[in-house]
Order: structure tokens, then C-alpha cells, then sequence
């Protein structure tokens, strides 16, 4: 379970003591928005349950979501990485940054160190990312990331984009 390092970021796993950030990054109705969830962000409970079900990914799929260092300040930022629940549609690369970060560049920097990783440490050829179909700045991400849109499909309701990327066979 690696630690991966940018040059402004440190993701690491997710540690109980993430709730409370990530608890508030989930919780700001603009970032909420921008997010495909299929539950509502919930207080402190859930949070914690959160951050043990994504410890509990990488246990069981041996690979899953970091939270978000911002080296500079030591402030948790976000999470990125990877999610593949029994039944999802693929691999997903999924992110969200605090909202006094956006427009840094943290989610692109995050989400492609990810995809890296995933490369090297992941037996797949495919990497989805399930974004709303308004999100224009997540579309922009995984366009900088490689990610080309894929198709419309329907979740729980909502109309999303599935953008994908595949392995470049060297």
C-alpha cells in the first residue's frame, strides 16, 4: 500500500483522523454538486465509516483511495485514487479537492499520480472515471489525465459521462 509523493502533494492511506476533513470537504454544497455519491455526505458517523471502507478497499482489492497532503501546509486537501465496489461499471479514478484549493491544479497533480501508480501496481487495461455530465471542471481533469469520453449512462438517477483510458502498450 503505497505512499505516493508530487512535488506539492504527499497521498498516503487513509487514516481514522481524516474523518473530520474530509467529513467538511464532503459536506460544502459546491464540491457536493461535483460529485457522483450515492449517499448523502452524512456528520461525523458516517465519515469515519467512510475512511474504513476505503482502508477496507485496499485490503480487499489491494489497491484504493489516498487522502490528500497539501505538503506545504500539512492540511488535508482531498482524495483521489481508485474504486471498485462489487458490480461498478470498471475501475473508477475518482477525486475531490477541498474547495479553497480548486483551481491549483491539486486534482489533476493527484489524479494522474494515481493513474501512474495504477500502471505499474493494478492488473487492468482500463481506467473509468464516472463524472455528472455538468462537471465541466472534472471532464477537464480527465482530459488532462489521458481520459477520453467513453459514453452517457444512468446513475441512480442521474445522467453521467463515463471517460476512460487505457494502457499504453509500450
Amino acid at each position: 500500500m503505497a505512499v505516493l509523493e508530487t512535488s506539492r502533494l504527499q497521498l498516503r492511506l487513509p487514516q481514522a483522523s481524516d474523518a473530520v476533513a474530509l467529513m467538511e470537504i464532503h459536506q460544502d454544497s459546491e464540491a457536493m454538486k461535483r460529485i457522483t455519491l450515492t449517499a448523502p455526505p452524512g456528520g461525523i458517523t458516517v465519515a469515519w465509516r467512510n475512511v474504513a471502507m476505503m482502508i477496507g478497499h485496499w485490503h480487499l482489492r489491494g489497491y484504493g483511495q489516498w487522502t490528500v497532503i497539501e505538503k506545504e501546509t500539512g492540511m488535508v486537501v482531498g482524495r483521489v485514487g481508485l474504486w471498485n465496489p462489487e458490480g461498478w461499471p470498471g475501475i473508477e479514478l475518482g477525486w475531490i479537492i477541498r474547495r479553497s484549493r480548486w483551481n491549483n491544479g491539486f486534482a489533476t497533480e493527484a489524479a494522474g499520480a494515481s493513474l501512474d501508480w495504477a500502471w505499474t501496481n493494478v492488473d487492468t487495461d482500463r481506467i473509468i472515471s464516472i463524472i455528472d455530465a455538468d462537471n465541466v471542471a472534472a471532464i477537464r481533469v480527465a482530459e488532462k489525465i489521458g481520459e477520453r469520453f467513453e459514453r452517457v449512462d444512468a446513475m441512480d438517477g442521474r445522467i453521467v459521462h463515463i471517460y476512460s483510458v487505457r494502457r499504453t502498450m509500450t
